[in-house]
């Protein structure tokens, strides 16, 4: 349920302007995840989440521009969790997630800041990775199944 849960912070924090625990917890609910604001306090403090300064002249929470290496713990979680397959076809990687879970791996996927990846677009449960090479594509593959396969 964590891993969900974390899951669905990510995809919410990614596709809204959220400022306050209180306008995740409604959000979590409202995707029916019942939690407590003790739960959230934990679940921003062990993704990292950050607070930055809007145009408009509020704050909000937002994913932390971290290195491959420190991103690789939350990235992997949400993963192995979500994933259902990986194939690729040339330099075109595609992953099936469960529904409604690749908008937050996709997020980790752009967090990583890979060279190989020149982007990745999500939607519902289906993401793509265009990679600069058919090379590229075959590495990210096996290193995405590796993450899938460790749950």
């Amino acid at each position: 349920m964590k891993i969900k849960r974390h899951n669905k912070i990510m995809e919410i924090i990614a596709n809204e302007d959220v400022e306050t625990q209180e306008e995740l917890i409604d959000h979590l609910r409202e995707d029916g995840f019942d939690v407590t604001q003790a739960t959230i306090s934990r679940d921003i403090r062990e993704l990292k989440l950050a607070k930055v300064l809007c145009e408009s002249g509020k704050y909000k929470y937002v994913l932390p521009k971290m290195s491959p290496n420190d991103s690789q713990h939350i990235y992997t979680k949400a993963l192995a969790g979500s994933i259902k397959s990986v194939a690729s076809a040339m330099n075109d990687i595609v992953i099936k997630t469960y529904p409604g879970m690749a908008n937050a791996i996709a997020a980790g996927i752009d967090g990583l800041h890979e060279d190989d990846i020149l982007g990745c677009v999500a939607g519902d449960d289906t993401i793509i990775i265009i990679a600069h090479s058919t090379d590229a594509a075959s590495g990210i593959c096996r290193r995405l199944r590796k993450i899938a396969a460790e749950q």
